[in-house]
Order: C-alpha cells, then sequence, then structure tokens
C-alpha cells in the first residue's frame, strides 16, 4: 500500500469517505512478543485524536502492574482535567471487572472471562466506547470460555464507528477470517531463550 494508497479501490459502491469510515477488527496474534504492546500503540494515537477508549485484559490478574496501565489512566485523568485526548477506562479479570458484584471470584477464570465478554456486548450494542482492546482474548475462546460464534455475530454486527483490537496467541480461523487487520507476530529471538528473565520496562 504505497503512500497509504490501496492497491486497488473495491466496486462496492461506498464512497472513498465512507469506505475510509469504516470501523476495523483488528487482531494480533502468533507466538512472537509485542502483541500487546501493538494494540497500546494503536489506542495511544485513537487516545490522542480523542476517541474514548477502553481496554478489557482477559487473562491478567486485577493485582498485576501493567506498565501501560498506569500510563492511560494518567491520559485519562489528563482528559478529565483538562480536557486533552479521549477519556480511558481499564479492566481487568476477576475483580478487575469494576462493574460485577462478585468479589474475589478472580480463580473462577472461565466465568470472569464470560461476565467480561458480556459486558462488552452490551456496550457494543449501546455504542458505549470509540475504541476497544481486548487483550489476551483469543485465550478464552480458544479455551471455549466464550463462544466464537457469538463474538463474531456481535463484532460483526456492531453500530456505529467501533474499533476494536483482539490479541493473543492461536487466534481462532474463523476470527482471523473475520477481522480488517491481522498481523502475526513471530518470534526470531528472544532474551528468555538465553536464559534472560524479563525486565521491568520491557516485559512489564
Amino acid at each position: 500500500m504505497p503512500h497509504g494508497r490501496p492497491l486497488q479501490v473495491p466496486d462496492d459502491g461506498m464512497t472513498t469517505r465512507a469506505r475510509r469510515n469504516t470501523p476495523v477488527l483488528a487482531v494480533h496474534t502468533g507466538a512472537g512478543k509485542g502483541k500487546s504492546t501493538a494494540a497500546f500503540g494503536m489506542a495511544l494515537r485513537a487516545w490522542n485524536a480523542g476517541l474514548n477508549i477502553a481496554v478489557f485484559q482477559f487473562v491478567k490478574s486485577a493485582k498485576w502492574k501493567v506498565g501501560e496501565e498506569a500510563v492511560f489512566r494518567h491520559l485519562g485523568r489528563l482528559h478529565d482535567e483538562h480536557g486533552v485526548g479521549g477519556p480511558v477506562e481499564w479492566h481487568k479479570m476477576g475483580a478487575g471487572w469494576s462493574w460485577s458484584r462478585k468479589r474475589g471470584d478472580e480463580h473462577d477464570h472461565a466465568a470472569a472471562a464470560a461476565d467480561g465478554w458480556a459486558e462488552i456486548a452490551r456496550r457494543l450494542a449501546a455504542q458505549r466506547h470509540d475504541f476497544y482492546v481486548l487483550d489476551e482474548f483469543t485465550y478464552p475462546l480458544k479455551w471455549g470460555w466464550v463462544d466464537v460464534d457469538d463474538v463474531l455475530a456481535r463484532l460483526r454486527n456492531r453500530p456505529g464507528r467501533q474499533h476494536v483490537v483482539i490479541t493473543g496467541r492461536d487466534a481462532p480461523p474463523a476470527l482471523v477470517q473475520a477481522a480488517d487487520l491481522v498481523t502475526e507476530m513471530a518470534k526470531i529471538k528472544h532474551p528468555m531463550d538465553a536464559g534472560r528473565k524479563g525486565q521491568k520496562g520491557i516485559e512489564w
């Protein structure tokens, strides 16, 4: 796609403007590092454009500290206090689902994942946000905790201009097929292959 121009223009009856404004479903998958990092980079651009951001982390415990979370919470405050960028919400598995009445249930991972997806589906129907990051969401799909067909139907029929980015290994083929943008991260080398542990500022 040289100079940002498509190689071919489909004969779909849409104007260039309408095609440009079509909401994007993106999937970052593969065994390599950087899937979530790339999604958060997209979210950063979206925040700068004033879009309403929502992040849902499906495997990470509410107790785990994630570097990007601190940054986006700060950006959310910057918006709330000074009107810069867009609003931000950040939710994590289990007790991190702030709308859930259940507390201390994070060990029931399947139920927590289903609860998280149900809330996202409600928000999609209500057009609550402009840009969603469903981090590590491929795992609940792979493990059967969340129904793939239901997810695809709701994503396909989501109203308005709601962009969705899904990350995680082993994305279901049907999700890959449905997505507009798919990136596979391939691992060539990793410090852990040489016995080096994760580092602050690199892995978290």
